[in-house]
This record gives C-alpha cells, structure tokens and sequence, in this order.
C-alpha cells in the first residue's frame, strides 16, 4: 500500500481527535506582542503506521521554539449527565491534552488512518524585532524522506503586553507532588519537584500560590486526612506554643524568584462550614503529636487559644519579611448559607487579628458578602450576577466542576473557546482576581487515594475530566495541557486588551468587543465560535498595531 501522509496547520483552539475525521479549516497566519507565547498546532494523518518520525524547523525564532506532541488520555467521566449543549462531545474515550516533549530517537507515530498533532509554541521573550516571520515545519522519516511540510507566517507587532495585573492562583497540592514522585515531604528532592511545578506556573500567569502554613482542609473526606505538608513548625510545653518559620521562608524566597508575587495562606478552619481545625501536628516532650483536627471544635476555647498565640507570630514574620502586601488569608472554602453561623463565629475569631490584610473566600451567596463576613468574595462565575448588580468592588471569581452549564470552563469535553472567553469576561467586568481550586490534584474525591492522572483524569469517577489539574506528573517535571496553554492566551487576551485601553480609553475598548454581535458578551453569553476569538485577537493587535505606528508610547494613557 502507498503511503499518504497530510498535514494541516490548525490554531491553537482546535482539538485534535484520534477517532474523528478533522474538519476545522487550515490556519497558516497570526500575529502576536513582542512578549508573548504564542501557540499553533500542525495535525497530520498517514495511510499506515509509520514511527520514528522526526520534526524540524527553520525559522528565525527557533531557539525560542518549542514543538510536543499531543498526547491522547482516557475519559470515563467527560461530563456530567445534565451537561449543555456547548461540548464537543460527551462519549468516554481518549481525548486530546497532555503536550508531550519528542524525544529524538522515538520521534512521532503516525497511526492509520488517526488524525494526531502537534503542539508548536514560540515563546518570543521580548527580545525580538517586529515583522513577518516565516516557520516551516517538516514531518521526516528516520532517512531524512519528506513526508510532509507546513509553512505559517507570524506577525511580531512593536508593542509589548503590560505587566498581568489580574491576581491568579491555581491550588498548588504539595502533597500531590510528594506522593505521586514517592519522596519525603519537604526533603530536598520534594524542594526541587515543588520549584519546577511553581516554575511552570509562573510562567503561565499563576502570581499567587496557595501556601500550606498548615495542612490545607481541602476536599478531605470528614474524619480522613491528606499527608501531612505543614510550613509552620510546632513545639507546644504546656499551654504555650512556639513556632518556627524556618521552612515558610524558604517558601516564600522559591516562589518569589520564580516569579510569585502573592502568598495565599491556607485555611484556618474546615472546608464546608468552618466547623473543625485543620490538620496541625508537631512536637510535645519529645515526640510528633496531632494537636488539632476533626477532632477539634473550631469556636472552642482550645483553637482559639492556640490561634491567639499563633497569628501574632505568623503577623510578626509577615512584618519582619515585608510580606505586608503580598499575603492572603482564607476562612473557610466554599460555606454555604446554612452554615453561615459557623462561617461568622470563625471568620469573627481571624478578623481579630487579620483585619488589615485582605480575606478571600470562594462562595457563591450574597449574604455572607452583605454581612461583612469576607470582605473579598470570590464568587462563582454561574452565581455573580447579584454581587455585580450591587457593585461590589474587587471582585474575584472561580469555576469548579459545578460550573458546567452556559458559563466558561475547561473540561476535556468542552470547546478550548469556552476556556479562552474567560479573559474577555475578566477584562469586560473588572474582576480582581481568579482561582481554581486544581493545579496538580492527583487524588480521587475526598483525597481517599492516590490516582495516575494520565490514566483516571477524573479523580477517580468524581469530577469531569479537566477539573482536577492542570498539568501531568512528568518523569523529569511537568507535563503541560492544552487547557493550561489555551488559559494563558485568555490571560494574554486580558492584558492586550488593558494595553488597547490604554491607547483609546475603557469605554472604547469595550464596544470593540462586542462589535458585530446583536447581544452582550456575560458571563454565560458569548460568542460560540472559535473563529471569532482568532479574529477579535487579530483585530485587537492591528489597532495596537496602528496607534503604535503614530502614537509616542511615552505619552499613552495610563490603563
């Protein structure tokens, strides 16, 4: 049988499947700021099984190329069964996301007759001149035969995007990583793992890291508990605690010079009502001993003498490192109005010592705003509309697994545009800050046990898959995901269009976008079509691009 191999260049919002004939249209141009990354993909198809197969690339930017395979992982749980109609599908199978680096002695396969792709990212650094440039991408076999080739033209436009203004975190589960890589928690391989995941967060626009002073209550299961991964040192004689900061500062300075900014400190009291104590161990006459837990009543006169002792400490580290402006505090994730008097007594101890520092809490009821309980909500993106018709100021939002109906998200099984309005969304109402409760969670519901995330990726049958993580646990780090790549062009969005503002002013920039449509862009309103985020992209860089070509950048508005 003769060999046919096709290939196609394809924008980054495509998914790419195995067992589906590909029907979205080449893409072979686009342009980008001088500070960008900026991602396409290339699919390709043969007639038979070929292996070995190398990519090459000519262009000027090659050193700042960077061409992964997209791997395919299983799905059982793709969507929930009440799911809306903005998917593309809601089988079980293999579903397009983990970017695996090519190795140049495996190089790619190309199975029969399965359409595969790859993942080609051009990471300009700033350092580049503006103008056109030419990337030409050749499929070899292993004795150099051209089995075939793409070319795509990107535009450099002379401007660059403005420092992300946004406050991002994405949890970041340190015991995931001590568990999954089988090393001792914060031994000095543990250290290492835990640079390389807050590297790659980083440096896809996360400026703020959850921060374990002790063990987070988060999706624990009531009565079980997660490893132990505390930052804080505890010595207890008596009555009186003393703490050491030792292991928190080494903390804060990795995270710092990978680029983060702010310090989300972890939860003082139990997800789901604030009821309980989270996990705190340390040492008593000699020996590891659990101070605190599920055992413990939050509002009892035990925590609240240890949180006497322990948050002025913790504030006096704060001032000695001047992390003033830098650190969080959180309550309680996730309350919900019956548990509101639990909420208050908690949030009402922590308010006593904290109350110069910003709370942030995710939930999704206006009533624990409008009591003063969390002066920053951070709010469901399907339950903000009353915080926004009252004009709270501040304002953070998040989406989750409940999020799944009309609102953006990123599950395997949506369309890569419902992950990439969410910075059109952002921009057009101001909001402050984003969390997602799952960069690297790798176990089931309730942290009962661990999971391979490349072979359950939806936490073990409970969460659709693309809720739980971001990135996979690679041999030698992480392995990145379409669906963090595709985030980090929606936070990219975000701030070109704060760059535009800058040039013409908010009210403009806004009816820019959503010139052409007969609607308004919201939070569950948009456009349903990926073809108009590549376009509103391009048309948002040629106006930066004109007013550069006439305008002193030194004399611009401030945004």
């Amino acid at each position: 049988m003769e060999l046919e191999f096709v290939t196609r260049c394809l924008s980054s919002l495509t998914k790419v499947f195995a067992d589906q004939e590909l029907k979205d249209q080449a893409f072979n141009k686009g342009s980008t700021l001088l500070n960008e990354s900026y991602s396409f993909q290339i699919a390709y198809k043969s007639s038979t099984l070929v292996k070995n197969i190398k990519v090459k690339v000519n262009s000027a930017f090659h050193d700042k190329i960077t061409v992964r395979s997209v791997g395919l992982v299983p799905s059982e749980l793709p969507c929930y069964h009440d799911h809306d109609d903005l998917i593309l599908r809601s089988t079980p199978g293999l579903y397009p996301d983990p970017l695996y680096p090519i190795h140049d002695k495996e190089g790619l396969i190309a199975f029969p007759e399965q359409w595969r792709s790859v993942w080609i990212t051009v990471d300009l650094q700033g350092d580049s001149d503006p103008g056109k440039y030419a990337i030409e991408v050749n499929f070899e076999k292993e004795n150099g035969e051209c089995l075939g080739k793409q070319a795509f033209e990107l535009e450099v436009m002379a401007a660059e995007l403005p420092k992300q203004k946004l406050i991002h975190t994405e949890w970041f589960h340190t015991d995931c990583l001590a568990t999954h890589y089988q090393v001792d928690v914060f031994s000095e391989e543990h250290w290492r793992r835990i640079e390389q995941f807050v590297q790659t967060a980083s440096k896809h626009g996360m400026n703020m890291i959850l921060t374990p002073l002790f063990t987070p209550p988060l999706d624990t299961e009531v009565g079980g508990e997660r490893p132990t991964v505390q930052l804080v040192d505890v010595d207890k004689s008596g009555e009186t605690f003393q703490f050491h900061f030792e292991k928190l500062k080494r903390w804060i300075e990795l995270c710092s010079k990978q680029g983060i900014e702010y310090f989300e400190l972890s939860h003082l009291f139990t997800q789901w009502g604030a009821k309980h104590a989270p996990k705190i161990v340390g040492i008593e006459n000699g020996e590891v001993k659990k101070f605190f837990g599920w055992e413990t009543d939050a509002a009892g006169v035990e925590y609240r003498g240890f949180l006497q002792q322990f948050l002025p400490s913790l504030l006096e580290f704060i001032n000695q490192n001047d992390l003033e402006d830098q650190c969080f505090f959180h309550v309680s994730d996730e309350p919900h109005l019956p548990q509101v008097e639990s909420y208050e007594k908690a949030s009402t101890i922590l308010q006593e010592y904290v109350k110069d520092f910003p709370v942030i809490d995710a939930l999704s009821d206006y009533t624990f705003y409008e009591k003063g309980l969390v002066q920053t909500p951070i709010v469901s993106n399907d339950h903000i509309q009353p915080f926004l018709d009252n004009g709270v100021e501040n304002l953070w939002t998040y989406y989750c697994c409940a999020q799944y109906q009309k609102v953006a998200n990123r599950f395997f099984s949506m369309p890569s545009f419902r992950n990439r309005v969410l910075g059109i969304q952002l921009y057009k109402y101001n909001i402050a800050g984003f969390l997602h409760w799952g960069y690297n969670f790798w176990y089931s519901q309730h942290s009962k046990k661990a999971i391979d995330p490349f072979k359950n990726t939806d936490a073990n049958y409970s969460f659709p898959s693309g809720d739980a993580f971001l990135v996979y646990p690679g041999e030698d780090g992480p392995i990145e995901s379409i669906r963090l790549e595709v985030l980090n062009e929606a936070l990219q969005d975000l701030r070109a269009l704060q760059l535009l503002e800058s040039f013409v002013g908010r009210e403009q920039v806004l009816t820019f976008l959503e010139e052409g449509l007969n609607y308004e862009i919201t939070f569950d309103q948009y456009p349903q079509d990926q073809e108009w985020y590549l376009l509103k992209r391009e048309q948002m860089n040629n106006k930066i691009k004109e007013i550069t070509l006439t305008t002193d950048l030194s004399s611009r508005k401030k945004v």
